[in-house]
């Protein structure tokens, strides 16, 4: 089961570094295209909002491979736990703020990484 948690661990971690490079660098190009709902004349003026968020999002990613190249297998856990939980509040507050489309693409696959890890952890 840990081999199914570290599945999903990197799967939210790229996910998340995707989101870091269409918020930093492609938030006026791509963005536009991801985004629709998002009005076409605040893309420029949110530039350095965006990318102030793709900046997070890629701590979130890099705190998950992190996790995975820790050597102690309860502080790997810990962490990975502690990561992918940031992700569903994310996630979660999202959905609430933005879109319910949120909580499927950033939430969910969050959710499966931590039921995994707490899968193998306690049973």
């Amino acid at each position: 089961m840990i081999y199914v948690a570290k599945v999903f661990i990197v799967l939210v971690a790229v996910l998340h570094f995707y989101f870091l490079w269409l918020e930093m660098f492609a938030w006026t190009t791509k963005g536009r295209k991801v985004f629709r709902k998002f009005p076409q004349d605040l893309f420029e003026p949110t530039k350095a909002m965006a990318a102030n968020q793709g900046l997070y999002n890629g701590f979130l990613a890099a705190g998950l491979l992190w996790s995975l190249f820790i050597q102690n297998p309860d502080w790997q856990i810990y962490v990975a736990l502690f990561f992918l939980g940031c992700v569903v509040v994310a996630g979660v507050y999202g959905a609430y703020s933005v879109s319910k489309k949120i909580f499927m693409v950033q939430a969910v696959p969050a959710i499966f990484g931590i039921l995994s890890l707490l899968f193998h952890y306690f049973i």
